[in-house]
């Protein structure tokens, strides 16, 4: 066994020690989380307005006063938790991710903690390009669009106004931001399911047709349902799926490609008379 490949802590952890670590890292994030939820509860207003600007921009373009209705005495209270807890995952999640790196990473060869540390880079970077398309590019397509249905009213005609709640517009962004940068893991995932030899680059482009119409399924059920805002996920899907066979490609064990061309050799040879 080679140094590269010796894990840092050679010694074996009894079970009631990794228990204890466990408890430990879990008390870290916790603590984490809570001290990031009260800082983003007391600025929960202002988050909610960061995440409203789409919005109001597209309401003032159209002539009309930027407003959210709440319709339940407790809804404009329970809003501003789950904005303080949206925004707390967000804040909290460096630490947390740490705390989790710190509790594997003695059970890893240096090798394998280093194979590793690009994807750890790449985890955050990826899920906020996704969250910052969303919120940069979809939201004011999607919000121009949908604000589009509204009709004047007049004597001879019945008005159109939209009245959004608050949780409601809450619920559509947050689930949005998040189905971005989920999706924009794909690159990840698929990168570190090929590095550790499940999967096959071959094998991902065989099925490309249908990754591509996975793509657009997914769009349809986690996107509002409106042309532009499916097609906003659904064609960086497939370009994320296109970039994941060329990163998955440069980190594919050399080993497969061995036995490919091995098993091509011998299908080559046994069929020469």
């Amino acid at each position: 066994m080679t140094d590269d490949q010796n894990p840092i802590h050679d010694k074996s952890m009894p079970l009631i020690d990794h228990i204890i670590e466990l408890r430990r890292r879990l008390i870290w994030s916790l603590a984490t989380f809570i001290i990031a939820f009260g800082i983003c509860y007391h600025f929960s207003g202002d988050i909610y307005r960061f995440l409203a600007a789409p919005l109001a921009e597209i309401m003032r373009q159209k002539g009309e006063q930027p407003h959210l209705i709440y319709t339940a005495l407790y809804e404009a209270f329970f809003t501003y938790v789950r904005v303080g807890v949206f925004g707390a995952l967000f804040l909290s999640f460096p630490m947390i991710a740490i705390q989790i790196w710190i509790f594997i990473a003695p059970g890893l060869y240096r090798n394998e903690k280093k194979a590793f540390a690009p994807f750890l880079v790449a985890t955050p970077v990826l899920f906020l390009l996704g969250a910052a398309l969303a919120y940069y590019l979809v939201f004011p397509f999607a919000w121009k669009f949908f604000l589009s249905f509204q009709q004047s009213g007049g004597t001879d005609q019945m008005g159109i106004e939209l009245q959004a709640r608050v949780s409601e517009y809450l619920n559509l962004v947050t689930k949005m931001i998040l189905a971005f940068g989920v999706c924009f893991e794909l690159p990840v995932a698929l990168t570190l399911i090929v590095k550790a030899g499940l999967v096959k680059t071959a094998s991902l482009k065989k099925v490309r047709r249908y990754a591509y119409v996975a793509a657009f399924a997914v769009a349809a059920v986690v996107a509002p349902p409106d042309a532009i805002t499916m097609l906003s996920l659904a064609i960086p899907l497939v370009c994320l799926y296109e970039f994941s066979i060329l990163a998955a490609k440069l980190v594919e064990p050399r080993r497969l490609e061995d036995e490919e061309e091995t098993s091509s050799e011998s299908n080559i040879s046994g069929g020469v008379p």
